[in-house]
């Protein structure tokens, strides 16, 4: 039975193998702590018996007026545990505390233009391409930014499609 609980500091010396799939951004060990201290809600693990780790989601939220939103940082599952329906549940997680604690106006997270299967998992949990972001990735590759509309977005404005694609200096950062 998997068990799905707030990453905690000795899940760093235990999450590598979730990180070793190339298309996992594997940030320092400070980045991970700044998320577990400000934003512990966003932040959590898929755990096999055990104790091996299977997966996780880090998150945080952020901007101001109708842009407050919850960000997905990171969402991965190792490989032996894709296909359970775990990246869901993780995204669901976070997305209930955007909406319902944070009262947040949708999700957004970034992803490679070329990762068709984690674009095609998004759009399977409601996620609408918002935006290109050219040469997000290293400089080289483009990013997608995929969004999800929230309850108090109740007209959906969060997810109409810019009609252009942006640069990373375009982009609003809180």
């Amino acid at each position: 039975m998997t068990t799905i609980r707030r990453f905690s500091c000795n899940d760093l010396l235990r999450f590598a193998s979730v990180n070793l799939d190339h298309l996992t951004e594997t940030f320092n060990m400070s980045f991970y702590m700044t998320y577990m201290a400000r934003w512990p809600d966003y932040f959590h693990v898929a755990e096999a018996p055990g104790g091996h780790i299977m997966g996780y989601i880090m998150g945080k939220v952020e901007g101001q007026g109708e842009s407050w939103h919850g960000h997905v940082t990171a969402v991965t599952v190792a490989p032996e545990y894709r296909r359970q329906q775990l990246a869901k549940k993780l995204m669901n997680l976070l997305e209930d505390v955007s909406d319902k604690i944070d009262k947040a106006y949708f999700v957004d997270l970034f992803v490679r233009a070329s990762n068709t299967p984690a674009i095609k998992m998004y759009e399977k949990l409601e996620y609408v391409i918002y935006r290109r972001v050219l040469r997000y990735y290293s400089g080289e590759e483009d990013g997608l930014d995929m969004r999800k509309a929230l309850s108090r977005d109740v007209e959906k404005k969060s997810i109409i499609p810019l009609k252009r694609p942006v640069t990373p200096d375009e982009l609003e950062y809180d």
